[in-house]
């Protein structure tokens, strides 16, 4: 897609509705978009990045950002999910404070989820919050993590247990920094895309396999996906009636299996092997035939995405911190499951004994 053809959707939430743009070479127009839907009226912008994104792209966004009048600081931090923590935020909140952002100022989220995350965490608690914008540079903070205002860092005990909700003022989705991404962190974010489908569209599973090793026709795809999205934070904006949580679909186990992993999975590697056994709770507990299960797994396959666990890793360990995830209510777990795909719904009668299970049947033999 060109710049100049470059689509829209609108995050509907009232006053705290904002546009998601999806375009290529939108990175160079970024300074004039933020203009238009981060109009706060000052002048001063962080751009918060990480140390892999920023030698790619960070240049090309503070030179748009330069030509659109704001003064641009720029805040590097190490790349992997051990920057989504308390050191960082206080770090970055430092920086903020020294380059003399102050209200009518905004940040400017340039990377994939992890900065996502603790650009927008930042950015909700500086100040008492100011605006941000989120710049997804992966297909995960493409198509999940860039929209519905989710914020926040890691404890050592569990993923996203510090947050807050905090709606950025705008998504620039530039489809031409999927280009540079390694195969392996561009394929793990088809977990997040699969998961979409089985709990919302099981049409647009057909064909995900074309996209494998191809970006033709992968901004029509993030489109859906994000349409996808945003009509369900609209419609459970803050996680009150349970809509929202059916995004959760494998993960459940799948943070469980992250924050066990310690780094040596991605998200969406993690994320995979949570949806497998997902499906297995699903087959067992909700009738889903077992043919739409193995539709899932096999696209999954598909994209390289781990279907089973090794020796260097612990099922207790893993049932211990999914134990603490914050997924889990008054002790009670709250875990999605799917009738049929396009069909998932949230079930309190899933058992420990039962999630116990199904984590043990990751590991072969």
């Amino acid at each position: 897609m060109d710049a100049t053809r470059e689509t829209r959707i609108e995050v509907e939430l009232g006053d705290r509705s904002y546009p998601v743009i999806v375009g290529s070479g939108l990175l160079a127009q970024a300074g004039a978009l933020s203009r238009g839907f981060a109009a706060t009226g000052g002048r001063k912008v962080a751009l918060v990045t990480d140390s892999h994104v920023a030698p790619l792209h960070a240049d090309t966004v503070r030179m748009s950002l330069g030509e659109a009048g704001y003064e641009v600081d720029s805040i590097v931090v190490p790349a992997g999910e051990a920057s989504k923590s308390m050191d960082q935020v206080t770090r970055v909140c430092r920086e903020l404070h020294r380059a003399g952002l102050d209200r009518g100022s905004f940040v400017a989220a340039l990377g994939g989820g992890v900065i996502g995350d603790l650009a927008g965490f930042c950015a909700a608690i500086f100040n008492r919050g100011i605006p941000f914008v989120q710049l997804p540079t992966t297909v995960v903070s493409l198509v999940d993590s860039s929209v519905g205002g989710k914020t926040g860092v890691n404890l050592p005990e569990g993923k996203n247990l510090l947050g807050a909700f905090h709606q950025p003022a705008g998504v620039i989705g530039d489809v031409a920094t999927l280009a540079t991404l390694p195969p392996r962190a561009y394929r793990e974010g088809f977990a997040e895309i699969i998961k979409h489908g089985a709990i919302r569209d099981r049409s647009m599973l057909g064909n995900l396999g074309t996209f494998r090793d191809s970006l033709h026709g992968i901004d029509a795809l993030i489109l859906r996906n994000v349409a996808i999205k945003a009509r369900i934070v609209k419609e459970d904006e803050r996680e009150t009636n349970g809509t929202r949580a059916l995004l959760n679909f494998g993960h459940t186990i799948g943070h469980g299996i992250e924050s066990a992993a310690g780094g040596a999975l991605l998200h969406g590697e993690a994320i995979s092997l949570g949806i497998k056994a997902a499906l297995g709770l699903s087959v067992a507990k909700a009738g889903l035939p077992r043919a739409d299960a193995e539709l899932v797994i096999d696209l999954l396959r598909a994209f390289d995405l781990p279907l089973s666990l090794d020796a260097r890793f612990s099922a207790d360990r893993i049932l211990e911190k999914l134990a603490r995830d914050k997924k889990f209510v008054d002790g009670a777990i709250r875990f999605v499951l799917l009738r049929g795909l396009g069909d998932a719904f949230v079930s309190s009668d899933v058992t420990r004994e039962e999630i116990a299970r199904e984590v043990s049947r990751l590991f072969p033999g």
